[in-house]
């Protein structure tokens, strides 16, 4: 058995681990302010793990998934008030629009390279922001109320406790992560990676780059929509300015760099880190600090990118050279 594979087995047993961890913590921590943080550390860390497909493994930084993000939260929350449609039909319908919106803006956008692709999506995210925020039917700027109908799995409403939103966070953090180990391992994932490395390179090794980047934009707005979802129900009101301002890209794409990106468990160091890092300074400043999130995210994007450009785990293990594209 090679290093590689053993590296991957090893990978499985600690996520294992963690997750029966993770499983056990509501026991032990009882307070709702804490338990909220929890939610929102393991959505982050699998908004973080969608955008790391993307953003890390192939290489195309998008500053822009706030979109994503947004058409998932939309989607469900209009199919459920409008149409009466439970939840988990959104989630799943806001996925697959993502995916598609994402292949539709990844046709002219991927053509672009470096600076020029991060500011299209920038551009395109504020644009989805200036719509949503003049469309009447989506409540415009006052954005949607999803009534609350009482505790229901089938309605994905609780209110007498957050722990139905913190386990499936916890599902959804660790699907997102088993899908990336999956990917890591198969052709898409040779491939993103050659694509990162040099684009023209893994064009001449065969590789039809492309055809790679719209792969890894599809998977990453599906999962990034799943995260929407799931926040639209878990805070039961949604608009522009709490689903789909820049802010929302940055958190999303922050953990990876902060962890390590373009590697499996950058993501969730970086959101375990960050997320709580940034909702108690949030608490504890309150509304006259306005805008202070924003220079400490600057300040980790700056500190990291001086001192640790791998990400802090770099600091614990050097992981050895992936495999070249397969035949």
């Amino acid at each position: 058995m090679d290093s590689f594979t053993q590296r991957r087995r090893r990978d499985l047993i600690l996520a294992a681990v963690l997750a029966a961890i993770a499983a056990c913590v509501p026991f032990f921590v009882k307070d709702v302010y804490v338990q909220n943080i929890m939610v929102l550390t393991l959505m982050y860390a699998a908004l973080s793990q969608a955008w790391n497909i993307l953003g890390g493994y192939c290489g195309q930084i998008s500053l822009g998934h706030a979109l994503y993000f947004g058409l998932g939260a939309y989607t469900t929350a209009l199919l459920f008030t409008k149409f009466g449609v439970l939840p988990w039909f959104g989630m799943l319908g806001g996925g697959i629009i993502s995916a598609l919106i994402a292949l539709a803006l990844g046709y002219p956008t991927f053509r672009l390279r470096g600076h020029y692709f991060v500011i299209a999506t920038i551009v395109i995210a504020e644009i989805g922001f200036l719509l949503f925020h003049n469309w009447d039917y989506a409540g415009a700027a006052l954005g949607i109320d999803i009534p609350v109908r009482g505790d229901s799995w089938a309605k994905f409403q609780f209110t007498r406790s957050k722990l139905p939103f913190y386990y499936f966070a916890l599902v959804f953090c660790c699907v997102a992560w088993f899908i990336t180990w999956w990917l890591e391992d198969s052709k898409w994932g040779f491939w993103w990676r050659a694509v990162k490395d040099n684009p023209d390179a893994a064009e001449s090794l065969g590789v039809v780059v492309f055809n790679s980047k719209m792969g890894a934009a599809a998977v990453s707005a599906f999962l990034t929509a799943i995260g929407g979802a799931f926040y639209a129900q878990f805070v039961s009101y949604i608009d522009p300015e709490s689903v789909m301002t820049f802010q929302f890209s940055l958190l999303m794409a922050l953990p990876a760099v902060l962890g390590g990106i373009g590697t499996l468990w950058g993501p969730v160091l970086g959101a375990v880190i960050l997320i709580p890092m940034t909702e108690l300074t949030r608490s504890f400043i309150g509304g006259s600090g306005r805008g202070v999130d924003l220079i400490l995210y600057g300040t980790v994007i700056v500190v990291i990118s001086l001192a640790r450009p791998d990400g802090l785990l770099g600091l614990f293990s050097r992981r050895p050279a992936s495999k070249g594209v397969p035949q």
